[in-house]
């Protein structure tokens, strides 16, 4: 069944339920995702000692910051859910 947008007063709803079908961009439509691997990266002491490959441990938590925040965007958005 095809589904509209959805206004209320807080502005748009696409996808009223976790269990709606919604997609962008020609995607094919899914559920809203939801799993472990979607739980925030945990912060520990960085390195750059092999194997990790970073050539500082500022350049590890730089990224472990950039894909938090890339992580609740998503969330935030409803894209994903964010955890189990």
């Amino acid at each position: 069944m095809q589904k509209e947008l959805t206004k209320t007063v807080n502005g748009l709803n696409l996808g009223a339920a976790t269990t709606d079908l919604v997609a962008m961009h020609g995607a094919t439509p899914v559920v809203q995702r939801a799993g472990a691997a979607q739980a925030a990266v945990a912060t520990t002491a960085p390195t750059n000692s092999s194997p990790y490959g970073f050539t500082s441990s500022a350049q590890a938590a730089a990224l472990v910051t950039l894909v938090n925040e890339l992580r609740a965007a998503l969330v935030e958005k409803g894209i994903i859910k964010g955890a189990a």
